[in-house]
C-alpha cells in the first residue's frame, strides 16, 4: 500500500472511530440529566440521533445485504440483535420527541409520566446494547483503532496495552455496577439511587464507560466461541480425501438428518 493510500485509510478509520466515540460521549452526557438539566440533555440527544442517522447511512450496504446469502448461527444472532437495537432506538427517539420540554415543546403532545419511564428504561438498555454492539464488532473496532493511531499488528506493546485496558475496564465495570444500580434500572423498577453530582462527577462517566465494556467483552468472547464451534462442526462434516465414496455418501446423508 502506498503512503497516500495508507494515509487515506487512516483518515477514514479515524473518522469512523471518532464518530463512534462522539456518539458514545453524547450518550453518556445524556445520561447525566440531573447534572446538566433538560436543555443540554435534549441538545445532546438530538445531536446523537443525527450522528446515528449518519452511522446508518455509512453502513447502508449491511442493511441492503440483510436478506442475501446464507444464515448461520452467528449471523442470525447479529441480525436479530440489531433488529432489537433498532426498535429500542426508535422507542427512545419517539419518546424523546413526545416528552420534550424544550426543543420540541411546540408539538401538541400531552405530558406523560409513563412515557418518561419508558424513555429512561429504553435509555439504560441502550447502554447495554451499545456494549453488545461493540462486542459483536470488536475486531473491526480494534482494527480501526490500530489504523487510526498507527499501531501495526506486529507492535505487541500497543496490542497488549489495549488488552490490559480492556481487562481493567471489565474489573472497574463489575465494581461500578452496584454503585450505578444498573440492575434495578434495567428491570423497569423505580430506583432511589440517583447519582449525587454535588459530591463527584467524573466517577459517574468512568463507571458507565466501564459498565459498557463488560457486555462488550462477554459478547466478543461469546461470539468467538460460537464462531469456533461453527467452524469445528463444518470441518467435522467434511469427508476425508481417503474416505471411500460410500463413506462420503453416508457422511452427507447423516449431515442432512
Amino acid at each position: 500500500m502506498r503512503a497516500s493510500e495508507f494515509t487515506k485509510v487512516n483518515r477514514s478509520a479515524l473518522l469512523r472511530l471518532g464518530t463512534a466515540v462522539a456518539m458514545f460521549a453524547l450518550l453518556l452526557l445524556s445520561l447525566a440529566y440531573w447534572w446538566l438539566e433538560n436543555v443540554p440533555h435534549e441538545i445532546f440527544g438530538t445531536v446523537l440521533f443525527l450522528l446515528l442517522a449518519w452511522h446508518f447511512y455509512t453502513n447502508r450496504f449491511w442493511f441492503a445485504n440483510l436478506f442475501k446469502g446464507r444464515y448461520d448461527m452467528r449471523r442470525a444472532i447479529v441480525a436479530a440483535f440489531h433488529l432489537l437495537l433498532a426498535i429500542n432506538m426508535l422507542v427512545l427517539l419517539v419518546t424523546s420527541v413526545i416528552i420534550s420540554k424544550s426543543l420540541f415543546a411546540f408539538l401538541p403532545f400531552p405530558d406523560s409520566v409513563p412515557l418518561r419511564d419508558v424513555h429512561w428504561f429504553s435509555a439504560y438498555w441502550v447502554m447495554v446494547a451499545v456494549g453488545i454492539h461493540l462486542g459483536m464488532h470488536w475486531s473491526r473496532m480494534m482494527t480501526m483503532t490500530r489504523l487510526a493511531f498507527g499501531i501495526t499488528p506486529r507492535q505487541a506493546r500497543g496490542i497488549w496495552i489495549l488488552r490490559v485496558a480492556t481487562l481493567a475496564g471489565v474489573g472497574l465495570g463489575v465494581w461500578g455496577l452496584p454503585a450505578l444500580d444498573v440492575w434495578t434500572k434495567l428491570t423497569f423498577n423505580f430506583s432511589l439511587n440517583f447519582w449525587n453530582f454535588n459530591q463527584s462527577v467524573a466517577p459517574f462517566f468512568v463507571y458507565w464507560t466501564a459498565a459498557v465494556i463488560v457486555p462488550a467483552t462477554v459478547t466478543h468472547y461469546g461470539m468467538s466461541a460460537i464462531r469456533t464451534l461453527t467452524r469445528a462442526r463444518q470441518t467435522s462434516r467434511q469427508p476425508s480425501p481417503t474416505q471411500s465414496p460410500q463413506t462420503c455418501n453416508a457422511v452427507v446423508r447423516q449431515s442432512e438428518i
